[in-house]
């Protein structure tokens, strides 16, 4: 993948992730919000009774924009991450496609997975100042804290606090996400292999539902690492010490919070992300020389072209195969005309060396007696 290919699809990459952010970030407040309280729902101290509870409370309390908290940064992350994202996953992919145009289901789960990997430098950062400013405004009264007052606090350090988790959470998130999203792609695709742009928005919605559904607990132990604990709150130092005293305190349960909330807004925002990405580059494809998007126009076009030259290879090798079979036909021929004639060369110099051998005794002289 060249430099200029590189930026081409980063570019498209970045304006699609800002979207689909943009479009579910009330959805992502209130799934962080869920995830981050410690008691049960139906306990006398808990803050929200469920999704719908916290939607209210927090427009209530907060206003229409308090649904927005913790936005800019997540379009300031989101956006390249998205892009490096998307476009470490298709430099991976167009590695292992074969002459088809079709790859390997382990292949789709490895490319989804060093996207996933490749995003965690730009993605933690943005995570744990999203997290505490979506969390800031559940304390009634409280001081409202500016992103750049967590980034002051935190230090450059403790931006990466909870790294290893969100490695893990994005690595199997992308790895599901992106094979799934491939195989639904073929799934919703026409008999002349093309996807309508709906097909798209819908096979990106659905695959995001296994993705975001798997890669919960993992999600839920971030969150609990990065969102700085109130007075009485358990302190988490690490994965292990996260899973253990979640576990611990509130049974294996707790893994599962926030997950209708990760499924309603990583799904759509998905599946409006990579319905985004994929028009953009149909809409304005430039040939690089490689593999066009599947699904698309120009990979159709494409995989014809490969197809005719794969068909006229084929006539040619039998064309050569049998110009080959011919011309040992042929050699075997001469072969066996040389050998033949070998043979009556050799029978004709035997029956010539035996008259010879024959006129030599009948005019040998007599012995002569004394």
């Amino acid at each position: 993948m060249s430099i200029f290919e590189s930026l081409y699809r980063l570019s498209f990459g970045f304006i699609a992730g800002g979207t689909g952010a943009t479009a579910v970030f009330p959805i992502d407040l209130i799934k962080t919000r869920i995830q981050n309280q410690r008691t049960n729902p139906k306990a006398a101290d808990a803050l929200y009774r469920g999704y719908i509870d916290c939607f209210l409370k927090t427009f209530r309390n907060e206003g229409f924009f308090g649904l927005y908290k913790g936005l800019l940064p997540q379009i300031i992350g989101v956006s390249p991450e998205k892009a490096i994202k998307l476009t470490v996953n298709d430099f991976v992919r167009d590695k292992f496609y074969d002459h088809q145009g079709d790859i390997k289901y382990r292949y789709e789960l490895l490319a989804g997975g060093c996207a996933g990997c490749c995003q965690v430098m730009v993605t933690n950062p943005l995570e744990i100042i999203k997290v505490r400013l979506q969390t800031a405004g559940e304390i009634k009264g409280g001081h409202q804290i500016k992103a750049r007052e967590i980034i002051r606090d935190l230090g450059i350090t403790n931006l990466y606090k909870g790294v290893k988790a969100c490695l893990v959470r994005d690595t199997t998130f992308a790895a599901i996400y992106f094979s799934t999203y491939a195989r639904l792609k073929k799934f919703f695709a026409n008999e002349t292999g093309y996807n309508h742009p709906l097909s798209l928005l819908a096979a990106g919605i659905c695959a995001g539902i296994p993705a975001a559904a798997l890669a919960t607990p993992a999600d839920v132990v971030k969150t609990r690492i990065q969102v700085k604990p109130r007075a009485g709150q358990t302190s988490y130092d690490g994965i292990i010490d996260a899973v253990r005293k979640i576990f611990k305190e509130e049974g294996a349960v707790a893994f599962s919070k926030g997950a209708i909330g990760r499924i309603c807004r990583s799904s759509p925002q998905l599946g409006i992300t990579l319905f985004i990405y994929e028009l953009l580059q149909r809409s304005f494809y430039i040939d690089f020389g490689g593999r066009a998007i599947a699904g698309s126009i120009q990979a159709i076009n494409q995989q014809r072209e490969l197809n005719a030259i794969s068909a006229e290879r084929i006539v040619l090798t039998s064309m050569e195969t049998n110009l080959g079979a011919i011309q040992a036909i042929n050699q075997q021929r001469e072969l066996n005309a040389i050998s033949a004639e070998r043979i009556v060369l050799t029978s004709m110099e035997t029956n010539l060396g035996g008259l010879t051998l024959a006129r030599f005794h009948m005019n040998k002289p007599p012995p002569i007696d004394n």
